[in-house]
């Protein structure tokens, strides 16, 4: 299994920013797409976005366009998600995953195929 592990979480403002981080020590973990998911309280697990192997195809959750930004640096292993404009309702803990790469058109949905996810890292926003 790959193994990631999320963090750079913290408290912030609305209005304010956070850059997350994830990264692996597997070998394999440049050739997977890697998603972001959040999960809050009393709430199912959600999409927020995703990065494929080169950097060069990202995804988008509708209520993160625009303030999120996800990408990837495969010389330090690590994808990012840069947080900007925060609001009260992107408070969740997130977490990271890998599924395997097959283009933009392979799966049925955002989501589909993501699993094995790592370490979440807490994100709270005061409103």
């Amino acid at each position: 299994q790959v193994h990631l592990v999320a963090s750079g979480g913290g408290l912030a403002q609305t209005g304010g920013s956070l850059r997350l981080s994830c990264t692996s020590s597997e070998p394999t973990f440049y050739i997977y797409e890697i998603g972001w998911f959040r999960q809050a309280p009393g709430k199912d697990r959600e999409f927020v976005a995703s990065v494929s192997p080169n950097g060069g195809e990202t995804q988008y959750v509708d209520s993160v366009k625009g303030r999120f930004t996800i990408s990837r640096n495969r010389a330090e292993k690590t994808v990012y998600l840069q947080m900007d404009s925060l609001k009260a309702e992107d408070t969740a803990v997130y977490s990271c995953a890998p599924r395997a790469w097959r283009g933009t058109k392979y799966y049925a949905e955002l989501s589909a195929g993501f699993a094995n996810w790592g370490q979440g890292t807490q994100v709270t926003v005061s409103s």
